[in-house]
């Protein structure tokens, strides 16, 4: 992407003008229907799973069903290089593959809705990692469109209303099926989600079609000329264009830089996601109803995560990506020691959950909103969903790993110990955007990468 340097900070109104409201309102929906699958996979999983009396260690390892999030990068090149017949003409390739996977995806929940925990738990870990695959295939789409839609200076706007979509999502996936669930059964709450899925291919029919990746980018003329022409020349340059292309290109821009940033991207949350598998058995545990639950971390936490993401917007819009990529490491940190605090007490009330959920909620749409923001700016257009997809697959990759032995840190330390753990974890990523700021400043980061505000 182009050299952000150079960007003049800008005001809400200034931003906003400049991205359109089609943009913006594509991206809302696109946005929400990115949001919804994913909790049926983690937390609203997680409470269906508690609730049919699975035990903490088998409600962690499902954390493993998820692992397509973390390895979409496998499947990313043929996002970004294979046409989808009859609909690349109509849609164009982004939204071509947006379409598929959401379709996919809706029957992927409603599988998952006509399955018992108690009678099939191994055919509800297929569900939720075919859940998982195609949610993964629609996030390496959607992001491609996101970044390829709008322009350099546009993407921190553009990453705070994909959160909000996002979110809104995340409300109904979590407080809403939850709601459904106490009323009905979780059975019927995954119906009501993949019919709410629905809104998927509306966005995807009314968003703004980019322009398709260029065939030709990265060198791949070259290649094509050096392999020959017919049949083994053409599978050559395909291959070079789909799988090593992008990552030479990343490597190429970035030199031996390029390691440590897929570091700091891949320490950046793991504090997030090793608490987060825990958090539904934390809040039963502790005495919570599914219905308090439902409204204080999946309804009114999800405002307040919206609020974070939408004031780290402005400030990376204001005053760059690194300030509010530190402050977002930092209290993504911080936050987890409410967690701990409230595993202290004896008896803990909704006011005490509602201070936790606050604290950790506002500072994890702040990191979010900051993380997109920074991978975003990494990516070279020409390779949006191949490198995008790689840069939120090392995002991901370490929470998956570690998370899946949340449940056995928490029955070997306790609630309270586990979330001083998870605190201490994100001690690194903090340290990590701290040298990145450092090298910014330096030459070396001048000659090695594009600029970022």
């Amino acid at each position: 992407m182009a050299d952000m340097s150079t960007h003049e900070a800008r005001s809400f109104r200034q931003s906003l003008a400049s991205l359109g409201p089609h943009r913006a309102v594509s991206m809302l929906i696109l946005g929400f229907a990115a949001g919804l699958p994913i909790l049926l996979v983690f937390s609203t999983l997680s409470a269906w799973l508690a609730v049919e009396e699975v035990s903490k260690t088998a409600i962690g390892l499902f954390a493993y069903a998820s692992l397509s999030y973390s390895l979409k990068f496998f499947w990313a090149p043929l996002v970004d290089r294979v046409p989808i017949p009859g609909l690349e003409r109509w849609l164009g390739r982004r939204r071509s593959w947006l379409l598929v996977a959401q379709i996919c995806l809706i029957g992927a929940i409603l599988f998952a809705a006509s399955l018992d925990p108690s009678q099939a738990l191994g055919t509800v870990a297929l569900a939720a990692v075919l859940i998982a695959f195609f949610s993964a295939t629609q996030d390496i789409a959607l992001d491609a469109w996101r970044i390829d839609v709008a322009d350099d200076q546009d993407q921190a706007l553009m990453a705070a209303i994909y959160q909000w979509g996002y979110r809104i999502g995340l409300i109904l996936a979590g407080a809403g099926a939850l709601w459904i669930a106490d009323a009905t059964s979780f059975n019927t709450a995954y119906v009501v989600m993949a019919l709410a899925m629905i809104a998927g291919p509306i966005g995807v029919f009314g968003a703004p079609r980019p322009p398709d990746p260029q065939a030709d980018a990265g060198g791949i003329g070259a290649v094509r000329a050096r392999a020959g022409r017919g049949a083994v020349g053409d599978a050559v340059a395909w291959l070079y264009g789909a799988i090593v292309a992008p990552f030479m290109d990343f490597v190429g821009r970035y030199k031996w830089l390029a390691v440590f940033i897929l570091a700091l991207i891949g320490l950046y949350r793991l504090t997030d996601f090793v608490m987060g598998f825990m958090a539904i058995p934390f809040y039963l545990e502790l005495g919570y109803s599914l219905t308090d639950i439902a409204n204080v971390s999946k309804f009114y936490g999800i405002w307040v995560t919206l609020i974070g993401a939408f004031a780290a917007g402005l400030a990376a819009n204001r005053w760059g990506i690194y300030p509010v990529l530190l402050s977002g490491a930092i209290l993504g940190a911080v936050s987890n020691l409410a967690f701990a605090w409230l595993a202290t007490l004896q008896a803990p009330g909704i006011p005490e959950l509602i201070l936790a959920i606050t604290l950790e909620n506002a500072s994890g749409g702040w990191a979010g909103t900051a993380l997109i923001a920074y991978m975003s700016s990494l990516t070279n257009r020409a390779f949006s969903a191949t490198q995008y997809a790689l840069f939120s697959s090392f995002y991901a990759l370490p929470g998956k790993l570690f998370g899946g032995m949340s449940g056995v840190m928490v029955d070997s330390m306790g609630f309270a110990w586990f979330y001083v753990t998870t605190a201490l974890i994100g001690v690194p990523a903090v340290i990590f955007v701290v040298i990145a700021m450092r090298w910014r400043s330096a030459r070396v980061m001048a000659k090695h990468e594009p600029q970022i505000r």
